[in-house]
């Protein structure tokens, strides 16, 4: 059986999960092993997931569980994203996610959003959760590493009011280090652009995605899509399989915000 969720196709053997580490062939079907299964639940500020533009002064009900299906060495949330199910705290319907969602209105929730591993794993239990969490009147909220199949994007677009979507590099040869397909996640920003809130954020990392020039050709791509499309440039720190990196360069991120203010309106420093 072959998963058609994402640009991998893994095609998977009986009882074999793919790359992502949470979908797996059973009898014959491909089924989502992170069904519910959350491992990280908490409110916060809307700001965090960065969403500047998007119902600022907020707080939104963030959700994460587990797997991923991209490998980056610098993953600020490796313990979830590469985890099998170990990490799980809790196992939750969409309707009980709602009813969680609903109760912590009075505390400033507008919504769900799906973050910290990459959500869209669980294509399956995020449209069932969005379809009632709009029937509830609550905002919903992804954020993604953008690398879904096109086709199954747009089916959650549907459902879906705002996206921060991580474009990790500007060219091909710095996603191939991290398994990923950078014209996918270009297109898929595209898409989502043409039916929600936007908005981008790329970490940078020192000696692996810092050139100055990648930064200008994206800051003049996303111009094209739209010069109000807000941008987050976001500092590294040492994490996961680069502990003895250093961080990224506060000099440096102001220049690549200096030259990506040249063709956006909105570019943002993240964790200085």
């Amino acid at each position: 059986m072959k998963c058609g969720l994402c640009f991998h196709h893994c095609d998977l053997q009986e009882g074999q999960t793919g790359l992502c580490h949470a979908r797996e062939n059973k009898a014959g079907h491909i089924v989502t092993n992170n069904y519910g299964q959350i491992t990280s639940l908490a409110l916060d500020p809307i700001e965090k997931k960065p969403l500047y533009h998007f119902y600022p002064g907020s707080s939104i009900l963030s959700v994460g569980s587990y797997g991923c299906n991209l490998q980056c060495p610098f993953c600020q949330n490796y313990e979830i994203s590469y985890d099998h199910g170990s990490m799980v705290r809790v196992e939750m319907t969409p309707e009980e996610l709602v009813h969680q969602a609903l109760a912590l209105v009075d505390e400033g929730n507008i919504g769900i959003a799906f973050t910290y591993n990459e959500p869209l794993i669980a294509y399956e239990f995020i449209k069932e959760t969005f379809i009632k969490a709009k029937e509830a009147s609550l905002k919903t909220v992804l954020v993604t590493n953008g690398t879904i199949t096109t086709t199954y994007l747009d089916d959650l677009l549907q459902y879906t009011d705002a996206l921060n979507i991580d474009l990790k590099g500007f060219r091909q040869d710095i996603y191939d280090r991290l398994n990923g397909n950078l014209e996918l996640v270009k297109t898929n920003i595209i898409h989502a652009h043409q039916k929600a809130h936007v908005e981008i954020t790329s970490l940078v990392v020192p000696t692996f995605n810092d050139a100055l020039e990648d930064m200008e050709k994206e800051a003049i791509w996303l111009s094209h899509i739209d010069p109000d499309i807000p941008l987050h440039i976001t500092r590294f720190f040492p994490r996961y399989h680069l502990l003895n990196q250093y961080p990224t360069s506060i000099p440096l991120l102001k220049q690549m915000q200096t030259i990506a203010l040249k063709h956006l309106h909105y570019v943002y420093l993240g964790n200085v």
